[in-house]
């Protein structure tokens, strides 16, 4: 399998994934709102990011050590005339994640919106090539320093703060090449309804988007240049980050005050419960 260094390059990527659609239009959804993203460099996180930037938003990007890729977002977030903070480090050091915590509040004074969106995947034909070390990584970044970031921010978020998870498709139908991903994106779905419940009281709402096949630099990083990744969706083919994006910004604006506890599903068509 002709594969890439975890979690990927996107300037490396055969098939470029579009960031922001040209036609996308700002209109100060989040202006003045300070956002953390982890993951944020590349994919789906860049697309937020541009898009955040978009409708005024300053954002903080934690990332594992994509420099170019990181380096790329800044330089569009800047372009759309909002800060951009990057934040190297690995997501499963709790060290590293409190000090994520700490330098966002110090660079940009507030978390508005906490989007937790960086994972990684192991894909493996049968159960039994499943390595421990693989599946508790797997787990680690997921779905556990998930937990533990969300914790560590909860003393800065406010009452109208948002969270939003990134699930996934296979959550709901699972993958037969990803035993253990699929779990951690189930785990997931349930993380985000059972702190919705907790934190309704607080006024702070908490959502999810699971994407289905989307170009992002994981897949050939993982699976290699599948050539038909995507298409035996309903759809035909793979989506791009810049069609998940605007969900991430509806459930962090002001036009999903009534939503907690939910979750968006952005797959081309696929029919899921839940």
């Amino acid at each position: 399998m002709n594969t890439m260094e975890r979690p990927g390059i996107q300037e490396k990527m055969e098939r470029t994934p579009e960031t922001i659609k040209e036609t996308y239009k700002g209109s100060d959804k989040l202006k003045g709102k300070k956002a953390l993203i982890t993951g944020g460099d590349s994919g789906i996180g860049r697309a937020v990011a541009v898009h955040f930037a978009r409708e005024g938003a300053d954002v903080v990007i934690a990332y594992l050590n994509e420099d170019v890729d990181a380096k790329k977002t800044k330089e569009l977030v800047e372009a759309e005339g909002q800060n951009c903070i990057l934040i190297k480090g690995d997501l499963v050091d709790n060290d590293y994640c409190e000090r994520l915590i700490d330098q966002t509040i110090e660079a940009l004074g507030s978390i508005d919106i906490l989007v937790n969106n960086a994972a990684t995947q192991y894909p493996n034909k049968d159960l039994q090539d499943i390595t421990f070390s693989e599946m508790q990584q797997t787990f680690d970044l997921n779905i556990v320093s998930m937990i533990y970031l969300t914790k560590l921010a909860m003393k800065h978020l406010k009452e109208g703060a948002r969270i939003i998870n990134t699930t996934s498709v296979t959550a709901y139908k699972g993958h037969e090449m990803m035993v253990d991903y699929s779990a951690t994106k189930g785990a997931i779905a349930s993380f985000t309804r059972a702190l919705s419940a907790q934190l309704a009281e607080k006024n702070i709402l908490v959502n999810a988007v699971a994407p289905g096949p989307i170009l992002t630099p994981l897949i050939p990083a993982t699976m290699g240049d599948v050539k038909d990744f995507g298409e035996d969706t309903p759809l035909g083919r793979p989506g791009h980050p810049s069609e998940i994006a605007p969900a991430y910004v509806f459930l962090a604006s002001e036009d999903s005050t009534y939503i907690s506890g939910q979750v968006i599903h952005i797959n081309g068509g696929t029919v899921v419960g839940g």
